[in-house]
């Protein structure tokens, strides 16, 4: 069950009674206290995970689209949770998101920018199917594309 809730300026969200994001409306940052991978195949937290406990582990060049074109006010830190996306249906909606999570060296990565990262994804069959080489796919926030990868 979700739940939201709105307190002057910070937005809360709930899964099942835990608190499991924080956002402030008025810098657009935000914190993520726990992500859960929700489908078909899975009921896990990614940090309940570890390398070999179902992770495809890619090496990719991720870019954050810059403020004015829509992208994020503020940087990303290592350890970042997008939504991934690999393809669109023909209304150009959403097909299925991914759930995984961007590491990289260095201070955080701000809008424009562009970095090579590890991005380790919850192991789902048909993710198998997505991670060639020079495949490249987007990064969500919600509805809004925040950046674009590629796969090295």
């Amino acid at each position: 069950m979700i739940f939201k809730d709105f307190s002057e300026n910070e937005l809360y969200l709930f899964m099942n009674g835990k608190l499991i994001y924080k956002r402030w409306l008025d810098t657009g940052a935000s914190k993520v206290f726990d992500v859960m991978a929700y489908d078909k195949y899975t009921l896990a937290s990614i940090k309940e995970l570890n390398p070999g406990d179902g992770l495809f582990i890619v090496k990719a060049k991720i870019r954050l689209k810059p403020t004015e074109d829509g992208g994020r006010k503020t940087g990303i830190s290592s350890g970042y949770r997008p939504n991934h996306v690999f393809e669109y249906n023909s209304e150009g909606k959403l097909k299925q998101t991914y759930i995984g999570d961007i590491n990289f060296e260095g201070e955080n990565l701000m809008p424009g920018e562009e970095r090579i990262a590890t991005v380790r994804f919850l192991a789902i069959n048909e993710l198998d199917n997505y991670l060639t080489k020079g495949r490249k796919w987007w990064l969500h926030e919600g509805p809004n594309i925040i950046g674009e990868a590629e796969i090295l």
